[in-house]
């Protein structure tokens, strides 16, 4: 068991609501009237390694699910594995579109679970940045989804490998009555790997 299985409780596996999801928008509009962070578009999902063809026939069936914009000639989920041997799928939609976006993620966590890969699935993420014309322009933030847990939670990555306590207890107010968030703070675990949380 990875150090990350662990964290995003995997010990204690609590059975997920995806329709959660269809909370965050709503969510994104008091998380900008408390903090002005918005959107960037950019969303990912994380679950430990599956190969073999069966999945790799999955990843196709995700990309021409997802594939509504052919016209520009990017591909709508991207692969990648950080340096911990993790599979992270990105996904990107128009920053004034998070209802797509939510619904591109839900959809592959959707897919991944109904083809038995739910015991792999660690966390999925959406990514927001602060607002211009502001010492936090630029900055920023990650609402992460734990799939075992079923909870959210806020990361604020800074520079250095550190991350913004204070701004991730803001965002915790301005979203408890209106995401389940992980209270166990413990499991709060910094992402810095996400692509969802890089720049453009």
């Amino acid at each position: 068991m990875g150090f990350l299985d662990a964290l995003f409780g995997r010990r204690k596996q609590i059975q997920p609501n995806l329709d959660d999801w269809f909370a965050l928008p709503s969510a994104a509009l008091e998380l900008q009237a408390a903090t002005g962070f918005t959107p960037t578009g950019r969303g990912a999902v994380c679950f430990t390694g599956v190969e073999g063809g069966q999945f790799a026939r999955l990843k196709q069936e995700i990309r021409e699910l997802l594939d509504t914009d052919t016209a520009q000639g990017g591909e709508p989920v991207e692969y990648s594995q950080d340096r911990y041997g993790y599979t992270w799928l990105q996904v990107e939609q128009p920053p004034d579109d998070l209802p797509a976006l939510v619904n591109d993620l839900h959809t592959i966590n959707s897919m991944l679970q109904d083809h038995g890969w739910g015991p792999q699935l660690l966390c999925s993420l959406v990514g927001f940045t602060g607002p211009e014309d502001s010492a936090e322009a630029g900055r920023p933030l990650g609402l992460v989804y734990l799939y075992k847990r079923g909870t959210f939670y806020p990361f604020a990555p800074r520079e250095a490998d550190l991350r913004d306590n204070a701004l991730e207890l803001r965002v915790q107010g301005a979203l408890e009555h209106e995401l389940p968030l992980e209270a166990d703070l413990s499991r709060w675990y910094p992402l810095w790997n996400s692509p969802a949380l890089s720049g453009p």
